[in-house]
């Protein structure tokens, strides 16, 4: 192989200010979910030895804290790893990375109305934007069928939809 073909196909170098940066942002984002999941609303005191809606929010939030700061741990103690096996950055990377921020921060936008009144009707926001963030996405990845854009989209949205919105009494 020459030289041109095997730079081409060299992963990505390590990185420790990269592994600490990461560790350093899921320990923030696992903090802020767990400082949110010990404020969730109850409707109604759980009996002694009983779970309420708090209980697995909480836990998730504390597994995600503890894991957080074993990857700092392991961050600032270790050398960073090898990293032969990621790809290095392509083309549109960024691009794809900055539409992905901007679809989910407006789907959050969107979500947050919960229903609105169209010509007197109650019309629920979640699945017409949980819809179009799923065809939204795919097609910012390079995903180009439009049959498989909708019938995906709407099968995944309507299964969500079905199982938390009805089945679960999850208010969406």
């Amino acid at each position: 192989m020459t030289q041109a073909v095997q730079n081409e196909y060299r992963g990505a170098a390590p990185s420790r200010p990269l592994e600490i940066t990461f560790a350093a942002v899921a320990l923030a984002v696992a903090a802020g979910y767990l400082a949110l999941a010990v404020q969730v609303p109850l409707r109604r005191a759980a009996s002694p030895g009983q779970i309420d809606a708090r209980f697995w929010p909480t836990v998730l939030g504390v597994s995600a804290v503890a894991v957080a700061v074993l990857l700092l741990v392991i961050a600032l103690t270790r050398p960073a790893p090898e990293r032969d096996d990621v790809e290095r950055i392509q083309s549109g990377g960024y691009l794809r990375v900055g539409a992905t921020l901007a679809i989910t921060i407006a789907f959050v936008g969107v979500w947050s109305l919960g229903a609105v009144v169209v010509f007197g009707y109650r019309v629920e926001v979640f699945p017409i934007a949980a819809g179009l963030l799923m065809a939204s996405l795919m097609l910012a990845y390079g995903h180009r069928r439009w049959i498989s854009l909708v019938v995906y989209s709407v099968v995944v949205t309507a299964f969500v939809y079905v199982v938390f919105g009805m089945l679960l009494r999850i208010p969406l």
